[in-house]
């Protein structure tokens, strides 16, 4: 083989590694669907968001008073679907889908029924962001922070459950918050435990003050670093 030719195939792998450096890969976007245990100012939705590195897009449309029946009925999932429809510029864009709260009986135009709308929004919101090219994650509703008789009273168990089913049933990856959240509010205690809520004349037992987005952010991160490992590189701190 003549030199020259010899010459420029040792050069091949350089100029590779350099056209490989010239064209960094494309970030990752995580979405946050939700009601107000995940929204701004709220929830910890935005507090989780800071978690993310730099380069990660992290949008919260997470809204207060939302459920699984008026997210879709007012248009903000049309919000989502028009994002992933423009994410070109994402090498994934993950979905965070969070109800429950607002799905409880008593709220006028946004309950759902249990045992037939519930589980059929949550799975319709799955099989819709995938058909779209992104990625759902299932996450199970927020604990509320009310104790009886020493113990956290837990009345989102049954929506949540259904999540984890749905979960399951479509192969879907899934942060469970109830569990982890309830773990930790039980462990804390009702003093403690209401360092979490906001302050002042906005108490209740459901809302996050920054204390608390802070505490819940950390635990959804570590779970979703674990849950979803190829989204644990775009988390700091979270492995």
């Amino acid at each position: 083989m003549p030199r020259p030719v010899r010459s420029l195939l040792s050069l091949l792998p350089l100029l590779l590694a350099a056209h490989a450096g010239a064209a960094p890969s494309l970030p990752d976007r995580v979405i946050l669907v939700g009601d107000s245990t995940m929204a701004s100012t709220t929830g910890y939705g935005d507090a989780l968001c800071a978690r993310f590195t730099p380069e990660t897009s992290c949008v919260n449309l997470a809204r207060g008073g939302r459920s699984s029946k008026s997210f879709r009925a007012e248009g903000r999932w049309d919000e989502v679907m028009g994002l992933l429809r423009d994410g070109a510029g994402f090498r994934k864009t993950y979905v965070l889908i969070q109800f429950g709260h607002n799905d409880q009986p008593g709220k006028p135009g946004r309950s759902s029924d249990y045992a037939t709308e519930f589980p059929v929004n949550m799975q319709r919101y799955v099989q819709e962001a995938r058909e779209a090219g992104g990625v759902p994650v299932l996450v199970t509703p927020l604990t509320r922070r009310s104790f009886k008789n020493g113990y956290v009273h837990n009345d989102l168990a049954p929506w949540a459950g259904t999540v984890r089913e749905i979960a399951r049933n479509t192969k879907t990856p899934l942060v469970d918050l109830n569990a982890l959240s309830l773990a930790a509010v039980q462990e804390m205690g009702p003093k403690e435990a209401d360092k979490m809520a906001r302050t002042g004349s906005n108490f209740d037992y459901t809302h996050l003050g920054p204390e608390g987005a802070e505490r819940f952010s950390g635990i959804m991160a570590k779970e979703l670093a674990r849950r979803v490992p190829a989204l644990a590189a775009d988390l700091r701190g979270a492995r």
